[in-house]
């Protein structure tokens, strides 16, 4: 169902800045719709190239899982003040577990779902949702994880952890940015209103993210370490060579 607005729903929307990721029908204009599918479905196409000539078929039963997991977990949402919520993205988790390929898939069929049976974003903008939620905060989230983690230590919990709250923070950061330029180029709402609001609420829920992010990775380095994309190596030791 589409969502239309009306303008003492518009007005609401601008004067209690209450904005959140899933975008709902009627907030952007055509071209910003028009681009953001193209580049979607670009994305989508080039992951699945990619999971078919990568992936082996161990990695769909996980890939079912995660999006499963994801999925159950964006249905629960935490308060904001102001009267909005949010709740777990998913991006670097998916990144992180199934790679960026893989766990774009996997963010991108959770997107479809929400949208066309929940109605949690809209049908016309389910490309700038898309883009925005499962395709930034996958690769954007994926790769910021992968150097913050090696850098600091590879194979160590401590590297993992932090680097996992990093790279999820700033996934929601950059996709509220990414979202407000939108709603702003649209016309919905003025830029600086629209980053204003979208910041200082997802500062809050960009914490909120890092902490799932942290405490589901965290237990499956330590039961599962080897269902990581870019899993955890044993350290070798050498051993000097025999004179016989």
């Amino acid at each position: 169902m589409f969502a239309f607005i009306t303008y003492s729903s518009w007005l609401h929307w601008i004067t209690q800045p209450q904005l959140a990721l899933h975008i709902p029908d009627g907030f952007l204009n055509l071209p910003i719709i028009a681009v953001t599918w193209v580049i979607a479905i670009a994305l989508i196409a080039l992951a699945l190239n990619k999971a078919q000539a990568e992936y082996q078929e161990r990695a769909v039963p996980l890939m079912g899982v995660c999006g499963a997991f994801i999925f159950a977990a964006q249905m629960i949402n935490f308060p904001i003040p102001g009267g909005t919520s949010g709740h777990l993205l998913g991006g670097t988790l998916a990144g992180a577990l199934l790679g960026p390929w893989a766990g774009s898939l996997v963010m991108v069929a959770v997107f479809i779902v929400q949208s066309v049976i929940f109605q949690d974003g809209g049908l016309t903008v389910l490309g700038a949702n898309i883009f925005n939620m499962g395709l930034i905060g996958t690769f954007g989230g994926y790769y910021l994880y992968k150097a913050i983690r090696f850098a600091i230590g590879g194979n160590k919990l401590s590297g993992m952890l932090i680097a996992a709250a990093v790279a999820a923070w700033t996934s929601v950061m950059v996709a509220s940015v990414v979202c407000a330029v939108e709603l702003a180029i649209s016309g919905t709402v003025p830029l600086t209103v629209a980053l204003a609001a979208m910041a200082s609420w997802h500062v809050l829920i960009g914490i909120g993210e890092a902490a799932i992010t942290v405490v589901a990775l965290s237990f499956i380095w330590r039961t599962r370490p080897d269902l990581f994309y870019d899993p955890p190596r044993k350290a070798v030791v050498s051993r000097p060579l025999s004179r016989y």
